[in-house]
């Protein structure tokens, strides 16, 4: 069977680490599928969901704020300060981070209060996009 071994890490811990037939991740210009053999790459990911299709056919779920991400010919790696497993994101938590965002962008004070609220929006809104996405495929 083709695999790819597949690495997702986050700043405190190894999320994944198994081979798989096919990796789909949004990167900054779009959706990235990586098959086994994939050119090597290394580009920045945007928040969302990393998709994975392990070797027994299941899927797995990450939801990543952000990252890098590296294709080389035998191993993808994802590494981002935030990594969660699609069977532990608490909608209600990301729920209420995105409305303590949303307040944080209307009373930013600064352009630098500003763009950190934008930022932790857009990543509370993949977050929940992630989630419900998740909650579909099971």
């Amino acid at each position: 069977m083709n695999t790819i071994q597949v690495e997702v890490v986050s700043a405190e811990e190894s999320i994944f680490s198994g081979p798989a037939k096919f990796v789909a991740l949004p990167g900054e210009a779009g959706e990235l599928g990586i098959l086994p053999g994939h050119v090597p790459l290394i580009t920045r990911i945007k928040p969302g969901a990393v998709r994975i299709e392990k070797a027994d056919g299941e899927e797995e779920f990450v939801f990543v704020a952000g990252g890098i991400l590296e294709v080389q010919p035998k191993v993808v790696t994802v590494l981002s300060d935030t990594a969660i497993r699609g069977k532990d994101l608490d909608e209600a938590k990301a729920s209420e981070a995105r409305k303590a965002a949303e307040e944080a962008l209307k009373n930013a004070k600064s352009d630098v209060d500003l763009a950190k609220a934008q930022s932790e929006l857009a990543i509370m809104a993949a977050q929940i996009a992630a989630l419900r996405r998740f909650r579909q495929k099971r």
